[in-house]
């Protein structure tokens, strides 16, 4: 599975991993904030932006993505940071080539498995539009508004909306399979019996409930030297609502 993958700056190497139903473009401004500093990999994983699609997404299969995307690219160690699935797809990384990785930034999620689905109406709005008939980003945008209330939401989704050669609108993620795999999505890391001891930073949104006291024991059985830090007044999407402090913490970290 070949990677897209955006590449700026200079520097010691640092692998960006987006989040479910998103691409490297989102994780656009920490990046860029990072660049000034390091060599920055902002990869689509599988079945999202413009990466391969393919029937399968477990960890274990994504991790091996970004593993051979290192291995194409003589990248024998990096730093890595991961939003929600992207931190998830990084942590099963660490754990099983803990030799590859140097530092490892986690935001706003946990090495568990989730039991919610959280994402059934979004993955219902998508699947249902009746792309044939859309005709702007305005009509799709009032489509899903029945779906999805939230408009900074639906925006984030729509940027998966893009023209085929044809001039008819398409979506970037692969629906079905999302659909399809989403227990593997919800599902933790504990399977791996296996632990990655290099520093460890587990970011949290403040109004976010993806990282819970309850998580602690799992979090430092696999990652024992793990720390916690909060980002106040934010919920899931951190880099969205403080883009800033969240790159000045990476900063911080990556270069302690």
């Amino acid at each position: 599975m070949k990677l897209y993958a955006r590449k700026q700056g200079e520097g010691a190497d640092v692998i960006s991993l987006h989040g479910l139903f998103g691409s490297q473009e989102n994780l656009g401004m920490i990046n860029r904030g990072l660049a000034q500093h390091y060599r920055v990999h902002g990869l689509d994983v599988r079945n999202h932006g413009r990466s391969p699609h393919s029937e399968l997404m477990t960890y274990q299969l994504m991790a091996e993505d970004v593993l051979e995307y290192m291995d194409d690219h003589q990248l024998e160690r990096v730093h890595l940071l991961g939003h929600s699935m992207g931190g998830k797809i990084a942590m099963t990384v660490a754990l099983m080539a803990p030799e590859r990785v140097n530092k490892l930034a986690v935001i706003d999620i946990a090495p568990v498995t989730y039991q919610k689905r959280r994402h059934d109406s979004i993955i219902e709005g998508l699947s249902s539009m009746p792309l044939e008939s859309i005709s702007s980003r305005s009509d799709a945008d009032n489509f899903l508004q029945s779906y999805v209330v939230e408009k900074d939401v639906r925006q984030f989704l729509l940027k998966n909306l893009y023209k085929d050669e044809a001039g008819r609108y398409q979506w970037r993620v692969n629906l079905p399979v999302i659909d399809s795999q989403y227990h593997e999505i919800i599902a933790g890391q504990e399977g791996l019996k296996q632990k990655f001891s290099g520093e460890t930073l587990f970011i949290k949104g403040g109004d976010s409930d993806y990282i819970a006291a309850e998580h602690q024991a799992e979090v430092l059985a696999m990652f024992p030297s793990a720390s916690v830090r909060i980002i106040p007044d934010t919920g899931h999407w951190v880099h969205a609502q403080k883009p800033e402090l969240l790159t000045k913490m990476l900063l911080r970290f990556f270069s302690g």
